[in-house]
């Protein structure tokens, strides 16, 4: 399985307008793109802890798209939708950072932890 991940913060200038725009591009990008199987969008919380107070960069928002596997996640960054997409993006991000991971489910990362104990 492939993850996408990005985090971002949008520009404080931003209309109220253009906040729905990018959510609806975003939604419709991630509902309509074929490759997608599953994603998630969130916004961060602050809990008073350490790496709250001590991380380098401070992103308001993380989604985080999954994939079957290698091909599909190019599929996405291909894909018309993404395109456009990442061009609203970038033009709406105060500050933003994407990273694709190799990952795996919980049942096999258990097994896995159980092997490397023998």
């Amino acid at each position: 399985m492939m993850t996408h991940v990005v985090l971002f913060t949008p520009r404080p200038d931003l209309s109220d307008a253009q906040r729905r725009e990018l959510a609806g591009t975003l939604a419709g990008s991630l509902d309509e793109i074929p490759s997608v199987r599953r994603y998630q969008v969130g916004r961060r919380v602050k809990l008073g802890t350490t790496y709250d107070r001590e991380a380098p960069l401070d992103f308001t928002f993380l989604v985080v798209i999954e994939f079957d596997d290698r091909d599909g996640l190019v599929a996405y960054l291909r894909h018309p939708r993404h395109e456009a997409l990442g061009q609203l993006f970038y033009a709406t991000s105060e500050q933003a950072s994407a990273a694709d991971f190799e990952t795996v489910s919980s049942d096999v990362a258990k097994t896995l932890a159980s092997w490397a104990a023998h």
